[in-house]
């Protein structure tokens, strides 16, 4: 029969493979992904049912069709209860096995396409919820939807208030955990003594105050996403138990002495150099190696001045909705002060002082006069010093000189001297850069760039 159902499925163009025994199909199916199994219900050492109730567990898509002799209420139901597509009494007559195969085969493709449109649309609410248009951070996005698809642990670096939640949300909506809970702790918010408690749980009694058993947030992320944000503020102890859970894949409470199996993607974010700390010894070396699987880099919003304007914009609209305000737009004036301050805090810090603009604005536009001092007047002090034109008159060559050497002095700090980074700051090739860099080196005696 095996032998006679391969030969026919061959012939209708599909590539098959068999198997003997239930031991061999699992191991086939933990090898492939098969579109269809069909199964004989009694095996020489057990029972076609082990065989569906496998692949109904791991492969969704996949469908099973079981073949008996022994046709019987019982089994019938058993089958569907365990997720097959439908079962064949034998003999089995060819016309029958065909296009019940046919029907089978159709409902994977369109199971697949269901799917691969839900991913699609996964897609686009990713990149819709990335206001950004600069190259790095469409950089940033591609990464997300390549790592959003396995599940593997990824650590997130980047200063304060650049968006490295966004991030962590971003990769657990477009990954298969996206049904499942998404849980966030920040392990610098929470004191030294409960932090242990917080991540892994508690027994009753186990210490004053814990007067009943308390789910951590291991178990309560469990199946979904657990966003350790700040990782780098753990004390050593909870690093030692956190690598034990992340290798044993289950949590033990405080206070008791049995395990808790877990299935956690975990998703470790800092604005600290964690390798830093780990040549330091103030962070372990295995725990840093679990988590840093793949590293995402949030660049700071001075890198990526070219995502102010479709930030800066998209705060408008969404706190003009959320105030009643007629506001829909910033002046030019404005929009230029916004791109040439340096943003310390970051996004965050844009999304502030935007909602306090639309709180103060009169009008229906934006201002220079709504924005913050630091950043009107530091724009306004910038043009002045640029197109001051003295009475007497200046040297142009100089004065453009002098401005050349503050912005390649400037991007050089921000890039912590790394002339490469810095030329990418300028918009520059490192050619041109390095060019640019001993042209002035050279004309300025004893005031050097390197």
């Amino acid at each position: 029969m095996r032998e006679f159902l391969q030969i026919l499925f061959q012939n209708e163009g599909h590539e098959i493979v068999t198997s003997a025994d239930v031991k061999s199909a699992l191991r086939q199916c933990q090898q492939n992904n098969f579109d269809l199994v069909i199964s004989d219900l009694k095996l020489p050492d057990g029972s076609g049912l082990e065989v569906l109730s496998w692949v109904s567990e791991h492969q969704a898509e996949t469908q099973v069709i079981l073949l008996t002799a022994y046709a019987s209420t019982q089994n019938a139901v058993e089958a569907m209860r365990l997720g097959a597509y439908d079962y064949q009494i034998k003999p089995v007559k060819v016309d029958e096995i065909k296009a019940l195969s046919e029907k089978a085969l159709e409902k994977v493709r369109l199971l697949r396409e269901n799917r691969e449109l839900s991913e699609e649309l996964r897609g686009s609410k990713l990149k819709h919820a990335f206001v950004a248009q600069s190259p790095k951070m469409n950089r940033v996005l591609k990464i997300i939807r390549k790592v959003a698809r396995v599940n593997t642990s990824v650590l997130i670096e980047g200063e304060s208030g650049t968006g490295k939640e966004l991030v962590s949300r971003s990769i657990h909506q477009g990954s298969p955990r996206h049904q499942n809970k998404f849980v966030a702790i920040n392990c610098g918010a929470i004191p030294e003594a409960l932090i242990e408690s917080e991540l892994f749980g508690h027994g009753a009694g186990s210490f004053t105050g814990a007067v009943k058993d308390r789910a951590g947030l291991f178990e309560a992320a469990n199946r979904g996403t657990l966003l350790l944000d700040e990782v780098g503020e753990l004390p050593p102890s909870v690093q030692v138990k956190l690598l034990r859970v992340l290798q044993e894949r289950s949590v033990r409470r405080v206070g008791e002495e049995g395990e808790r199996p877990v299935d956690v993607r975990i998703i470790a974010a800092t604005n600290r150099d964690l390798e830093e700390m780990v040549g330091n010894g103030t962070f372990r070396e295995d725990l840093f190696y679990r988590l840093n699987v793949v590293k995402i880099r949030v660049p700071p919003l001075r890198e990526r001045s070219a995502d102010i304007p479709i930030l800066a914009q998209s705060f408008v609209l969404q706190y003009a909705k959320e105030l009643g305000k007629p506001i829909s737009e910033i002046s030019r004036d404005a929009m230029k002060a916004l791109c040439a301050y340096p943003f310390p805090g970051n996004v965050r810090e844009l999304e502030n002082y935007i909602q306090r603009a639309v709180t103060l604005a009169p009008g229906k536009v934006i201002g220079v006069d709504d924005l913050p001092d630091q950043v009107s007047v530091r724009k306004s002090r910038q043009l002045d010093e640029v197109f001051y034109f003295p009475q007497e008159g200046l040297e142009l060559e100089v004065r453009l000189k002098e401005i050349e050497r503050r912005y390649i002095d400037e991007a050089l700090k921000r890039s912590g001297g790394v002339k490469k980074n810095a030329a990418s700051l300028l918009g520059l090739s490192f050619r041109s850069f390095r060019y640019r860099l001993q042209k002035l080196d050279h004309s300025e005696s004893g005031d050097s760039l390197e």
